[in-house]
């Protein structure tokens, strides 16, 4: 797997390249804007150009933009679908500027609508955006929900009902976050419960559309639909989940992107975790060095859910 991390964007979109490199990752996400904001500023061309050097230049492997908060896919409500909408459209936009590998995205909540008209709306939405961006190179990635409230895609089957309604395999793809398949009741701890995941993913989206991970641990207990994130080897998943994980040979080239919790020692955790999922390899190498730099992490580093 090709390990990394989250990093704010608030000392600039390319220091978070060096930020990345200094706790020893080679996988990138970053907001491209407030996580909190329908539309942020304008991403300046010289500022993405600057982006795209050092990613180059540092030897990034994988990069990935996390779309903001307020978006909803699926909201039955016209005026914000119509609002949701435009401003993933926007996401888009800024993520192709960037020249990330993928656009990770929450596909959204019925709100009571239902299930089946949930997952229609996502698949129509998902229509105009591409259509909309004929020639994009980002790929568009879902990220399973941990089954709370009235969100959608929690399971293997709902994600393969919005990428059949969308019929384009090339543009579109999945992201994992360990701790929402934890939530949502796959135990990553036991052969039997990896297995079972593995089968699910096999006959419903193809081992093939898994394209990231979220690797994150999980406070709450198995199943129990809550999304709330811990450190590696700190929570219910524990080192027993990570170890499956991590030595799967089907995700050897597949980014892995911390979304674990951060304290006053900024990034610094990030670099424990990093470390902690490498000694859980089967053939461990050295870890590589890192800098001895222990930045505070701004606003917009804050764990995603």
């Amino acid at each position: 797997m090709i390990y990394g991390a989250h990093i704010g964007i608030a000392d600039g979109l390319a220091e978070s390249v060096r930020e990345l490199k200094a706790i020893g990752g080679d996988a990138l996400q970053i907001f491209s804007k407030s996580p909190q904001m329908w539309a942020g500023p304008p991403i300046a061309l010289e500022a993405a150009v600057r982006f795209r050097d050092a990613v180059r230049d540092e030897g990034v492997r994988a990069t990935a933009v996390h779309h903001g908060y307020l978006i909803n896919l699926a909201s039955p409500k016209r005026a914000t679908l119509t609002r949701s909408r435009r401003a993933f459209l926007d996401e888009i936009r800024r993520a192709e500027l960037l020249e990330v590998d993928g656009l990770i995205f929450h596909p959204g909540a019925h709100l009571g609508a239902g299930v089946d008209q949930g997952l229609a709306t996502i698949a129509e939405s998902l229509r105009g955006a591409l259509e909309a961006v004929p020639e994009g190179r980002v790929r568009l990635l879902l990220e399973n929900a941990a089954g709370q409230g009235t969100a959608l895609c929690a399971t293997p089957e709902e994600l393969q009902r919005v990428l059949a309604g969308v019929a384009a395999p090339g543009r579109l793809g999945v992201t994992l976050d360990t701790c929402h398949l934890f939530a949502q009741g796959f135990d990553l701890r036991t052969d039997e419960g990896y297995g079972g995941l593995i089968d699910r993913l096999a006959s419903t989206i193809g081992i093939e559309t898994v394209r990231a991970f979220h690797l994150n641990d999980a406070k709450a207990d198995l199943g129990s639909h809550l999304d709330r994130h811990e450190n590696i080897g700190k929570g219910e998943i524990g080192d027993a989940g990570f170890r499956r994980l991590v030595n799967d040979p089907r995700w050897a080239l597949t980014p892995g992107y911390l979304e674990t919790p951060l304290d006053d020692g900024g990034y610094a955790r990030y670099a424990e975790d990093l470390n902690r999922l490498r000694s859980l390899e089967a053939a461990s190498a050295p870890p590589p060095k890192t800098d001895s730099r222990r930045r505070r992490a701004r606003a917009t580093s804050a764990t995603v859910k």
